[in-house]
């Protein structure tokens, strides 16, 4: 990775900001929900799995429990199977009993609007604490998934695939206000061009001019000798 002042990074980094705005104007959280209660709980459920499960899960999850307690008056076994193609099913079910059980006994029922309060409960990480705070309670946060943990790297302004060292690193370079915005950004491309499974798209990319990754394989093609072709006798 080349030697990157952090003013640099940052210029660069609005520079990235811009073109994916343009390219994505409606980039926004994919999860459906009403109350925070309910964004809690889709986005614990979003682990592992992706949004359009999760929303097919919660419209019928959501009308079966409504509250905290709706969760307790269940056993495991029974909420195991309404969450169950969500994937880690038990371990789910589990920590969502017990993050409710928590809700009731120390919030009154609701959900907390603090980090410190939020990372508290049973399954809730900075990552599912960050999304409900930046998009139910307005709280600026930044929210590293494996998209954004990709996406930072290939670009060449963040390196490592630690995600809570990402997330200071990344405040570090943006505004507070673009830290949500940031996050579904990182999302729509990584799906729809910078992809894992695949390879990056990067003749299609309009961040492309701004990435180390498309940099670095533009220098290896240029410096690659060229295959002799070979003649019929």
């Amino acid at each position: 990775m080349p030697r990157e002042s952090q003013a640099a990074k940052r210029q660069r980094l609005q520079r990235v900001v811009s073109a994916l705005h343009r390219q994505y104007p409606d980039a926004d959280i994919a999860l459906q929900y009403s109350t925070a209660f309910e964004l809690l709980i889709a986005t614990m459920l979003s682990a592992q799995c992706t949004d359009e499960r999760v929303n097919q899960v919660t419209a019928r999850l959501f009308k079966k429990y409504r509250s905290p307690n709706d969760y307790l008056r269940v056993s495991q076994e029974e909420l195991e199977s309404d969450i169950f193609s969500t994937g880690f099913y038990k371990a789910k079910a589990k920590n969502i009993q017990s993050c409710c059980r928590t809700l009731v006994e120390r919030f009154g029922g609701e959900v907390p609007s603090t980090l410190d309060e939020l990372t508290s409960l049973a399954g809730v990480g900075r990552k599912t604490a960050n999304v409900v705070l930046s998009h139910w309670f307005d709280t600026p946060g930044m929210v590293v998934d494996t998209h954004v943990t990709r996406l930072v790297n290939r670009l060449g302004v963040c390196k490592g695939e630690d995600a809570v060292e990402l997330e200071f690193a990344l405040i570090k370079l943006l505004p507070a206000e673009q830290w949500r915005d940031f996050t579904h950004l990182m999302i729509q491309h990584g799906r729809k061009v910078c992809s894992a499974r695949t390879k990056p798209k990067c003749a299609e990319c309009v961040v492309e001019p701004e990435c180390f990754f498309a940099q670095k394989n533009r220098s290896t093609t240029a410096q690659k000798p060229s295959t002799p072709r070979k003649h019929s006798p």
